[in-house]
């Protein structure tokens, strides 16, 4: 390492006697020092509060599913030819995430802990499997409906559709993830 530099005492003695008598000033300013802020996990307070948001609404239109149709959703601006692949099934399935026979509640955790997994993985095609609900009697499908608003809600899905039938047909669904920036 270099040595701070050290200025000639004569050109010190020089300076000082050019200069002449020096009275220092005083002031009730504070030093010009800013402390660097921490680092704030930005993103991550944002996926926080919006699984707050999710777990408070459960808002559901029954009008909305009928019982054994299939699913399908796309964000606006999603081309065509991505939709028609993503039905045909000709994107890799990167994750499944089989939810039969969990409670709404214990689905919904695995859910968004599966969402959010995906995304820190960044994978852009996952699979659901939420059933036919063929086990709820006269209810319906209670899962699948509740899978159709949960994915609505959330804003990294570009789109979902319900699986061919050798994936699970209308009791899975394909899932479409934004890439992760």
């Amino acid at each position: 390492m270099n040595k701070p530099l050290q200025p000639d005492p004569e050109d010190s003695q020089l300076f000082r006697q050019q200069v002449g008598p020096v009275k220092r000033l005083r002031h009730d300013r504070a030093e010009p020092f800013r402390a660097k802020p921490a680092p704030v996990p930005l993103s991550t307070q944002a996926d926080e509060r919006q699984v707050l948001i999710d777990m408070v609404s459960n808002y559901f239109e029954p009008a909305d599913l009928d019982t054994g149709d299939e699913l399908y959703f796309s964000r606006a601006g999603l081309q065509h030819g991505v939709l028609r692949k993503l039905r045909r099934g000709q994107f890799r399935v990167s994750a499944t995430l089989d939810l039969h026979g969990m409670t709404v509640a214990v689905a919904r955790q695995a859910f968004l802990a599966f969402l959010h997994d995906c995304r820190r993985n960044s994978m852009t095609c996952v699979r659901i499997i939420h059933g036919k609900g063929k086990g709820s009697h006269h209810k319906g499908p209670v899962l699948k409906s509740k899978v159709n608003h949960w994915l609505r809600q959330r804003e990294e899905v570009l789109a979902f559709c319900s699986a061919r039938p050798v994936d699970g047909g209308t009791g899975a669904v394909y899932v479409l993830l934004k890439r992760r920036v």
